[in-house]
């Protein structure tokens, strides 16, 4: 009950996608260790815009006012990563943009929201019986 409470006080699933997104992204470079520090290699682009994305989708979790900047953000480095990593071989770069997107359109609900009883229907009744 606590975890579902905290859940929809949070983008929860656009966070987990750009978290898998970030993880997707990293693993190209990551496998081409021994030519990416090379001098003039763009997998070093790879490695800093899938921990950027990565980072982006941990942020999202502990700063949930912050969604729509960190979402555009996504989405920009997640177009950006198919030059450096391959975009996660184009899943992490589909996951990223679906991730921003929903990150971007996350939006804060209030408290009394969340207890169950909309604020709006509150007025409604008090004006048909009095």
């Amino acid at each position: 009950m606590v975890f579902k409470k905290w859940r929809h006080t949070r983008p929860f699933f656009g966070a987990i996608l750009t978290v898998l997104s970030g993880l997707m992204i990293l693993w190209v470079p990551l496998n081409l260790y021994l030519s990416t520090f090379l001098p003039g290699s763009v997998a070093v682009i790879g490695l800093l815009f899938g921990g950027l994305i990565t980072l982006m989708g941990l942020m999202s979790f502990f700063l949930p006012s912050a969604s729509k900047a960190l979402g555009i953000i996504v989405i920009f480095l997640s177009i950006l990563s198919v030059i450096g990593a391959l975009g996660g071989f184009l899943f992490g770069t589909v996951f990223g943009i679906i991730g921003g997107a929903l990150l971007t359109a996350w939006r804060m609900v209030p408290a009394e929201e969340t207890a169950g009883t909309p604020s709006s229907d509150v007025p409604a009744q008090s004006a048909k019986t009095g």
